[in-house]
């Protein structure tokens, strides 16, 4: 250049030596690519600003890792980060490998990577060629290193002999790569073809239940151990003559033939064939034989994990009966397992479906009462798995003889005491949850009784989720002379009864109450076939765990997962009539024992859930507070447990709440003057402020209290619609 002429400008310097220049902010997510970089990628030749998912595309999936790799090692080690990046095309093809240097910054504060750098084309002779190789000694080096490291990670994270075989034929070798592979096994005296790469389908046919005495190179390589390289037709042709028409109509030059040999042993042989000539130098020999022993010991490990996947996949559908088989007229009946991510693949959770003798209903068509019942045995290991087999034989012996659920779950709660305690190992005590419904398919009444495990839940037809408070009892195997009491349910038309254990409620992070409002809104807003209701909770469980883990753990689940759904279709079910009615009648029903004032709290999340669209806020507040007093009143001033039957009748927004509260005593409330400081009699006082409409009526054998609340008027009424009637000295 002549003295005082400007400087070119440093992009027209790049440009002309055919570099790209190119910007990546991890915080951002974006990349910057100038012309010439976008070119090399494969886009128009014009700058663009990509996402980190549209560069990765049209990278080779290894290559975008060891991009990672590098960049974090010059991060620390404060070097430039170089790489060989091989660009794809939209069928996944290399169209050209370009070389990256950059110069990457990390931002502690907010963790986050910046990167600068350049991209420029590699221009190495033809693969597979001597020259190809020897240009860039240094280069090929440190490629195959970076190849080996890259390979046997993704080998060894391979869990599958299918995702093995996937991996291998995704492998790009430095400089030779080759264009079809096939994995031999060894059945007997047999070759047989594990899978192949790069060959239409079908075309193992001629190679499958080949004789170990038959003139393949495949075949020899496993009986000799030692390895085939063949780079030419001719040469194939002159050694195999045999088996040379086999190989012929594939059009390849050059083949390596590998013995996959693990643990001393040869169990098989891998093929590499290549497109064009390869003199299978030293060190592509290397290579090869490097890659064959890591292909030989990740088939090993995913062999056995395939074993191991078949054998527990079988012991847990020997555990667990087939649904298809259960005819159950008038009812539907769907179940899903799914044992968890992590371990051993079978676990204490179990599920079954118990024909019940004796009773004196029967259908029509000779079927009678059944039993569903689901469970979790403490623990995921061997002893868990067996500890739920035997439990769940003798939950079905017992009842198979006819006992009322109570009983059945006594018996097995002795039973399981006795497993444990006779165990070597005193100190490793188990106990079980578990929730048997007894149902009747003629009046779909449900008996339940509950050892330590969550309520089941109710889909109304008008999609209406509630959690049905149960009386229940400690876990199975703790006391063995613990009492089971049992509750009475009805299953009305076009409702849906969910039992599940608590893998479907807590995976993911979850809590109880916010694992419900998962399950919940998966409830309602389905309206379908029971078994994509079944598939659908199943799937909610995989979505939060998503956000809380990354990389190969993101799959895992904490607990197993166990549920199973009863629906009863509107009609069909010969419960009495199901002829449409202008409004369907929302209804829930609690009992409340002297001995269980806590239930008094699950009622008043029974009426919230029944009330849950509910246009006033107000409203429900109101009714809430007016069944706590009646309740509590009940509990408080008689020896006699409370009965609580809520209903909404109406259509929306002009509907009506009855709540009405029963109990065995004679002595029917008045209302009193309380005075400032008195700590009761207030209760009908309230019930007057607050109610649209309210009453006390003589039930023979005892009363029942009642109010009402109109949705079309939110405020309370300006009177009582009526006045309770007298009596002597009960207070409310």
């Amino acid at each position: 250049m002549r003295t005082g002429e400007s400087l070119p400008a440093v992009g027209e310097v790049l440009a002309a030596l055919a570099t790209g220049v190119w910007h990546w902010d991890t915080a951002t997510g974006l990349v910057s690519a100038d012309a010439e970089a976008a070119r090399l990628l494969g886009l128009p030749a014009e700058p663009a600003s990509l996402t980190e998912g549209q560069v990765r595309a049209r990278l080779h999936p290894v290559d975008w890792n060891e991009i990672i790799g590098v960049i974090q090692l010059a991060t620390a080690e404060g070097t430039v980060a170089e790489v060989r990046i091989r660009i794809m095309d939209d069928r996944g093809r290399v169209v050209r490998v370009v070389r990256s240097r950059s110069k990457p910054s990390f931002d502690r504060v907010r963790r986050t990577y910046e990167v600068i750098g350049t991209l420029q084309e590699v221009t190495d002779p033809a693969p597979g060629t001597p020259a190809g190789r020897s240009t860039v000694t240094g280069d090929w080096r440190r490629s195959r290193e970076a190849f080996l490291l890259d390979a046997g990670r993704a080998l060894a994270e391979a869990r599958s002999t299918q995702e093995v075989l996937r991996v291998a034929a995704n492998l790009s070798m430095p400089g030779f790569s080759p264009d079809g592979l096939a994995v031999f096994g060894v059945e007997g005296d047999r070759l047989t073809v594990i899978g192949h790469h790069g060959q239409r389908p079908g075309a193992e046919g001629p190679f499958m239940e080949m004789s170990l005495d038959t003139d393949y190179p495949a075949a020899e390589v496993v009986r000799t151990g030692r390895a085939v390289y063949l780079s030419s037709p001719g040469q194939y042709k002159s050694r195999y003559p045999l088996t040379w028409p086999l190989a012929e109509r594939f059009g390849r030059r050059s083949w390596a033939f590998l013995p996959l040999t693990a643990g001393g042993r040869t169990m098989g042989a891998w093929m590499a064939g290549f497109a064009y000539p390869v003199a299978f130098t030293p060190d592509e020999r290397s290579v090869l034989t490097t890659v064959a022993r890591m292909l030989a010991q990740a088939l090993t490990r995913a062999g056995a994990a395939d074993t191991a996947r078949a054998l527990t996949d079988g012991l847990q559908r020997s555990m667990l009966p087939r649904l298809g088989a259960q005819r159950i007229p008038g009812m539907h009946v769907a179940a899903r397992y799914v044992p968890t991510g992590g371990g051993l693949q079978v676990g204490g959770d179990w599920y079954d479906v118990i024909p019940v003798p004796g009773g004196t209903s029967r259908t029509k068509s000779g079927g009678g009462r059944f039993a569903l019942v689901i469970g979790d045995v403490q623990g995921h290991d061997v002893r868990a798995a067996g500890l739920m087999g035997q439990l769940r034989i003798a939950l079905r012996a017992y009842a198979s003889e006819g006992h009322r659920p109570d009983a059945v779950l006594s018996r097995a709660s002795r039973f399981l005491h006795g497993i444990a305690y006779a165990e070597e190992d005193p100190s490793d005590l188990r106990f079980a949850t578990c929730l048997y419904v007894e149902v009747d398919p003629v009046t779909c009444v449900l008996e339940v009784a509950r050892a330590g495990h969550h309520d089941p839940a109710i889909r109304m037809a008008d999609g209406t989720v509630l959690t049905r408070a149960t009386s229940g009892g400690l876990p199975l195997g703790i006391d063995p002379d613990a009492d089971y009491p049992t509750t009475r349910l009805v299953l009305e038309p076009d409702e849906t009864l969910l039992v599940c254990t608590d893998g479907l409620i807590e995976t993911g992070g979850h809590d109880l109450e916010t694992g419900w409002q998962r399950l919940r809104a998966i409830l309602e807003d389905h309206d379908g076939d029971l078994e994509a209701l079944a598939d659908s909770l199943v799937q909610a469980v995989h979505g939060p765990s998503s956000h809380h883990t990354t990389g190969p753990l993101a799959d895992r689940r904490e607990d197993d997962i166990a549920l199973m759904l009863l629906s009863r279709p509107g009609e069909g079910c010969g419960c009495g009539s199901t002829a449409t009615v202008p409004h369907r009648v929302r209804r829930t029903m609690l009992t409340v024992a002297q001995a269980e004032p806590e239930r008094i709290a699950a009622g008043r999340q029974q009426l919230r859930e029944l009330l849950h669209d509910w246009a006033s806020p107000e409203q429900v507040d109101s009714a809430v507070l007016l069944l706590s007093e009646m309740l509590t009143n009940v509990l408080v001033h008689t020896d006699n447990d409370a009965l609580m039957v809520a209903e909404i009748s109406g259509n929306t927004g002009r509907r009506r709440m009855r709540i009405e509260v029963t109990d065995a005593s004679d002595d029917l409330p008045h209302r009193r003057r309380p005075g400032e400081l008195a700590s009761s009699g207030r209760g009908l006082l309230l019930i007057e402020m607050l109610a649209h409409a309210w009453g006390v009526e003589p039930r023979g054998e005892g009363k029942s209290i009642w109010f009402e609340l109109h949705e079309s008027d939110g405020g309370p009424p300006a009177a009582p619609d009526a006045a309770p009637p007298a009596a002597d000295d009960n207070p409310a």
